[in-house]
């Protein structure tokens, strides 16, 4: 009997994996199919006396959602609701005096029926993957609507007619955490307008900031502790960005801890790279707003250094070089020791990029100012690690860029620059010497072990003999 075919194609283990690790679906809605949809005349045609009332049948009637990825989905309706979401955008855009009470709650729950839906947990081999930049990102095929539902909704609340008092009843925290869970979007343009539209929300309702402040917290450690997947992490930090540099001085109790409890932290997750620029920045903008937090800032990256990965390893110094741009003369003395060892160790890495971004440095003319004035310290914590690859690093590149550190230290403090010159030759003189004495005394273990060897080979034959 012969053998059977086989089913699956050895070769194609690594593609299959990859759609096995992404989301079928990006979302399920609670879609209304085949509802009879009645055209509705214009709203620049109607008599002034009715378009209040117009007006609200036109936001009713976007409430249907379609579904996109069904062959029987309703064309003609599609393009009916697809141009009633431009006129109502236009009509608010355009006219004043057109945003009255009764607007307000029809206008979330359209927004509630096209936006807020759930979205399917996501594998553990996407979760893997989720740092991968080769991935696309995922477009939703209900965006045309999805796009019109977002600007509609910023449109109206941009509107100088709008009214937060009477808004607030409806826009509520019961609709700030809808909000803030669709961030785990995969479409990157929808997470866009979400950063938009919670950013006005914060900017409109200061009742809900305090909230808000609170749930993207619980979104961070969340991510940070439960190895959850949460593609809006860069956008929650983008508004984050924007919410600090308006903190008042001196930033509160509840702030300095978000920034050491939180932010710092964040720099842990293996995808910190989605969202490394955003996190900078906001750590940055808290340096800038309260300077004595520069090194509880500086010294909680260094104990989250990484040991082998050197992408992240050159992140972080790029990070440290932004800091040390704003960092106050009084701030940089507390953190010269464990920074500069930090350095010297990043500098005599066989990664080159690592050794090349950390040699950078001494391009920054504010930090060499800086390491100007503190060469005493700074100088023989650095020079071990440059005379060493000085002599024997692999990469030439690298190795020029030492020599115009050793030039620039040389110059900054002569008499200094050659007692650790021969200090460090004395020492080197001195390792060799060890070294000599630790291969002979190896030498002398071993000989015995020979002669002791040899010695109980020769007894065994007498001993024999004599019995």
């Amino acid at each position: 009997m012969g053998s059977s075919p086989p089913t699956s194609d050895p070769f194609s283990k690594k593609s299959a994996k990859k759609t096995k690790g992404k989301r079928t679906s990006t979302s399920s809605f609670n879609v209304l199919l085949n509802q009879d949809v009645q055209p509705l005349p214009s709203l620049t045609d109607t008599p002034a006396a009715e378009r209040n009332e117009l007006f609200l049948k036109k936001l009713q009637q976007c409430c249907i959602v379609y579904d996109f990825t069904s062959p029987d989905t309703d064309n003609k309706g599609i393009e009916q609701k697809r141009s009633t979401l431009n006129e109502l955008i236009d009509y608010i855009a355009t006219n004043n005096g057109v945003i009255f009470e009764g607007v307000y709650p029809e206008t979330i729950r359209m927004l509630q029926c096209n936006i807020v839906r759930c979205f399917p947990p996501a594998s553990e081999e996407a979760k893997e993957d989720f740092d991968n930049d080769e991935e696309e990102p995922y477009y939703d095929p209900s965006w045309p609507h999805l796009q019109l539902v977002y600007e509609y909704f910023l449109r109206f609340m941009e509107s100088a007619d709008f009214q937060p008092s009477l808004c607030k009843k409806y826009c509520d925290q019961k609709f700030v955490i809808q909000i803030m869970e669709l961030f785990n979007s995969d479409d990157p343009r929808e997470r866009d307008l979400l950063k938009t539209m919670l950013h006005r929300v914060y900017g409109k309702f200061l009742g809900l900031r305090s909230f808000i402040r609170k749930n993207i917290n619980y979104m961070f450690l969340r991510y940070i502790f439960e190895n959850e997947q949460c593609n809006g992490i860069a956008e929650f930090l983008e508004i984050l960005g924007s919410i600090i540099n308006g903190f008042a001085v001196p930033l509160k109790q509840e702030h300095r801890q978000f920034l050491l409890k939180v932010l710092i932290p964040l720099h842990k997750p293996r995808g910190i790279a989605t969202y490394h620029a955003q996190l900078a920045y906001c750590i940055v903008q808290f340096v800038e707003k309260d300077p004595s937090l520069t090194e509880a800032a500086i010294l909680g990256l260094l104990r989250l250094w990484p040991k082998t990965n050197s992408a992240k390893e050159v992140m972080l110094l790029g990070e440290v070089e932004e800091i040390l741009d704003i960092i106050e003369p009084t701030q940089f003395k507390r953190i010269i020791v464990p920074l500069f060892k930090r350095l010297a160790r990043a500098v005599a890495s066989p990664q080159f990029q690592v050794a090349e971004r950390a040699l950078y440095f001494w391009n920054n003319e504010y930090i060499m100012s800086l390491i100007e004035e503190h060469n005493r310290i700074i100088l023989p914590i650095m020079f071990p690690s440059l005379y060493l690859i000085s002599k024997d690093h692999w990469n030439q590149t690298i190795v020029a860029l030492v020599y115009n550190v050793l030039k620039t230290f040389m110059e900054m403090n002569n008499q200094l620059f050659d007692e650790l010159t021969l200090s460090f030759k004395a020492e080197r003189q001195k390792e060799k010497r060890r070294e000599v004495q630790r291969e002979e005394a190896w030498k002398k273990v071993q000989k015995q072990a020979v002669n002791l060897s040899n010695n109980a080979a020769t007894c065994e034959p007498t001993a024999a003999n004599n019995s």
